[in-house]
This record gives C-alpha cells, structure tokens and sequence, in this order.
C-alpha cells in the first residue's frame, strides 16, 4: 500500500511542500541580492578572490541554472505531484461515480434544515416536486423505502477538479522551467552590416553553437535625440535556410524576430573598426544609389522600366510581385565563376518563397537562366572605370541576443491553467439538495437540506429559496 510506503508518505508531506517553498523564497531572495551572470572581474571587484571562489562553487552566480536550484524544483514537481495523487484517490469516487448513494439523515439530521408538513400524499409530493429539483440540478433521482421518499439533486461535481487544476499548472509552470533550463541556451553574436552568422556563443560558458539556418543582417539604422543619446537602433534581418531567404524584419529592443521556437533579440550595437570592413564598404563615386531596372513578363513578353533605390521593394506589373535591390558587388560570383560587379536582390512572388537573385552589370541577360514569370536586368548600368574611396565610410554592426527556450509553451498552458483552476476552485462549488418525504397518519413531513463544499452562505439562500417555492407551490 502507498500510504506503508515511507517513500510516498515522504513525497505526500506538506512539511516538504512548506520547507521547499521557503527554501526557493530564500534562495529567491539571495538571487535577487547578488547580480546574476556579470562578468567574473565585477565579482571579483565587490567580493574578492576568497568569496568569489566560494560563491562560484555554490553556483549562486548563475543561481537559476545551479544543480541544486533544479534539484528543489524537481522535488517540489514530485511533491506536488505526489500529494495531488493521494488526495484524488480518496475523492475519485466522489467526483466520478454515476449513481451516488445518499443517506437521507446526513441532510435532515442538519440544523440549518427546513421542515413543513403537507396534506398531500408522498407520491403527490413526489410527482410535483421531482420537476422542480430536475430544472435547478443536472443531478436528479428519487429513492422509495417503505414510507420514504428521497429526491436528491446535485450539480458542479467536477468543481472538485479545480484544486487539481491549479496543482497542474504549477507542475507544468515547474516543468517548463527545467525543460527551458536543461535543453534551451542563450547566447550573443554580432553581425556587421550585410553580414551573415550561423554560430553564436553561449552565454557564461563561452561554448559556440551552431544554428540550423543563418542570421544575416541587412541594414542598421542608429537614431538619436537632442541630447545626442541613442534613441532607437533597429535591426534589418533576414533568416536563411537551406539557401533561400525565409523570414524578414525589422527588429527592435523588445520586438524580436521569432523563427522555429529561437527568439532573436536586438541586444546592442558599435562600430567596425577600419581595418574590419572590406573593399565592398568603400562606396563608389558615382550615382550608386539607385539603379534602372527592366522588368520582363515571360507570359505577356512586356517589358518594363522601372527605378529602383536600395533597399527599398518595388511593385512588379502585371501582378509579379515585388523587387528589392539589397547591394552591389564589385567582384560577385557565381557557382564559384567570377561575373564582375553585380547587383543582389529579393524577388518576392505574390504566391511562393522570396528569391535572392544576382543581376551582373556585364551580362544583361543572366537572369534569364533562373526561369519563372518574370526575368529582371540592369537596364541602365553605372559607367564603367568607377573607383572606391581611400575612406570608408561608418558601419555598424548589430549585437543579437538568441534564445531557445523549448519549455515555454508549457510556462504559457501552466499559466492558462492556473487562471482556469482559480475561477473553478473560487467561483465553482459542488452542491447537493436533498427532498426527505416521510409519510405521517394523516400529512407527510418534508424536510429540505443542502450542503456545498464551498461558498455554505450561498448555499443556505439556495435552499431557503427552495423551501419558499416548495411551501408556496
């Protein structure tokens, strides 16, 4: 039996449940104190070599991420779990039997019970008050015993169910925790301008990990106030998989991109320094901002003249989509051939995935190979023989913070729960209205009684209510 079990009657313990919760309510509270996850020299600097080694030891630094922090939590989840079991075994039968047995002298033994007398006969009795209790209970049967007559009514059994919900929903809320904290990561990259990264490092430990897909960054733009402090750096994403562009946006602090469960979040920013940016940051002298585009219909075979800025989409006649001019490459390639100076694109289809294409200045044509209801070329082309400036100008590069964390969805049911299981266990209660017709020499006695595990002052207005509708009837 569980209850001989010195192991169950352990992990059933409300001891355990109040020493755990206040043992993460200190250990809480220590967290809160001492900063989390800064840099080893600020604890070195506040504590000294001694208490930082020891403090390090005891893992209170990254306390959320610590075994032993885990290990309460794990208990706890096994408490709880434990103790809800326990408890609905005993009540099972209670909240799932289909033909509950009633003892009428539970109900008109009670001191709040109502009695009266009427001249009517039990089955008179009976037949007009069945009815009545059948529209107020979703519960409703009668029992006959020699000169008895029991209507018992009930409804909101499952109302039972709500502490069990709530217990639920902290195991899920506890779940999700140490699901998030043993198989998700977080980690920082930065990306400069027209860059792209599918490696990130993890936080606290350092470690690289690899990502399935890669982050490129298309663009960042720095604003700034009067005052001359930055107002608001955003962040020109796009996610590459398996080659092709899958998801753009624009990102912001707290408005991060979300691809396949990873969170990507715009963290910081800084400059490159010189000797970091490439020959293809030295702009061109020369009208290089925007360019003309000839747009051909394959189906209509018209053709189309359109100017496009960088960076900027343009709507494709005919319906084709739209078209962005990304960059320009002085030395592009091509499957590994060398195609000279080219422009780099996004072709994004009414219907389909958007398209990274490659326009060579040189070849007006080239398109053409990649098929598709339209074929794009540079119509009018920078003159030739155009040079880079000895200066670059600035560029930035993004800091991202990228997270996965794969217990989420369950924190997000745990919460849903939780706000489920109140409104049932504090809004929601189990009543049960018993109807006892005793046949006396020349009357019959009825007594009504009701009973409710929560909210009893209601329960008693019920059931006056009641007896006001049977006397008058």
């Amino acid at each position: 039996m569980k209850n001989a079990n010195p192991l169950w009657k352990f992990f059933c313990s409300v001891k355990l449940t109040i020493v755990l919760l206040l043992s993460l309510a200190l250990t809480s509270i220590i967290g809160t104190v001492i900063p989390q996850n800064q840099s080893p020299d600020s604890y070195l600097h506040a504590f000294g070599a001694f208490r930082y080694q020891f403090l390090s030891v005891l893992g209170i630094m990254d306390m959320y991420h610590s075994w032993w922090f885990q290990g309460l939590l794990l208990l706890l989840t096994l408490n709880i779990v434990v103790c809800s079991i326990d408890r609905l075994s005993s009540s099972w039968k209670l909240i799932f039997t289909r033909n509950p047995k009633v003892r009428p002298e539970r109900y008109s033994k009670r001191s709040d019970a109502r009695t009266f007398t009427d001249k009517r006969r039990v089955e008179e009795l009976v037949s007009a008050y069945e009815p009545l209790l059948a529209r107020r209970y979703g519960y409703c049967k009668v029992t006959r015993s020699d000169d008895v007559s029991v209507i018992y009514g009930e409804k909101g059994r499952l109302s039972r169910l709500g502490v069990y919900i709530v217990h639920l929903s902290v195991v899920l809320l506890l779940i999700g925790g140490l699901a998030g904290s043993f198989f998700g990561f977080e980690g920082f990259v930065n990306i400069a301008e027209g860059e792209a990264v599918d490696t990130i490092r993890i936080r606290n430990t350092g470690q690289i990990h690899r990502l399935d897909f890669q982050i490129r960054c298309d663009d960042f733009n720095l604003s700034f106030y009067d005052t001359g402090a930055p107002k608001e750096y955003r962040s020109a994403l796009s996610i590459i998989d398996g080659g092709k562009t899958v998801k753009q946006k624009d990102i912001i602090v707290n408005d991060p991109l979300r691809y396949r469960g990873i969170n990507i979040f715009q963290s910081s920013y800084g400059k490159l320094p010189p000797e970091k940016m490439s020959r293809q940051d030295m702009p061109m002298i020369g009208p290089a901002e925007e360019y003309t585009l000839k747009f051909t219909s394959t189906s209509s075979g018209m053709g189309y003249t359109i100017t496009a800025k960088v960076g900027v989409p343009v709507d494709i006649p005919e319906g084709l989509g739209t078209f962005a001019v990304m960059a320009h490459e002085a030395d592009a390639k091509f499957r590994g051939m060398d195609v000279g100076a080219a422009l780099k694109g996004i072709l994004t289809p009414v219907e389909g995935e958007p398209v990274e294409i490659l326009l060579p200045l040189k070849f007006a044509n080239f398109d053409k190979m990649r098929g598709g209801n339209v074929m794009i070329a540079v119509a009018d082309q920078p003159r030739e023989g155009f040079s880079f400036r000895q200066t670059a100008e600035e560029r930035y590069y993004t800091g991202l913070q990228v997270t996965n964390d794969p217990g989420v969805w369950l924190v997000y049911t745990g919460f849903v729960l939780m706000i489920t299981g109140c409104f049932v266990t504090f809004y929601l209660s189990h009543r049960q209205v018993c109807i006892v017709i005793e046949q006396l020499r020349k009357n019959s006695r009825v007594t009504v009684a009701g009973i409710a595990d929560r909210n009893k002052l209601a329960m008693k207005n019920i059931t006056e209510k009641l007896f006001t509708v049977m006397t008058d009837s």
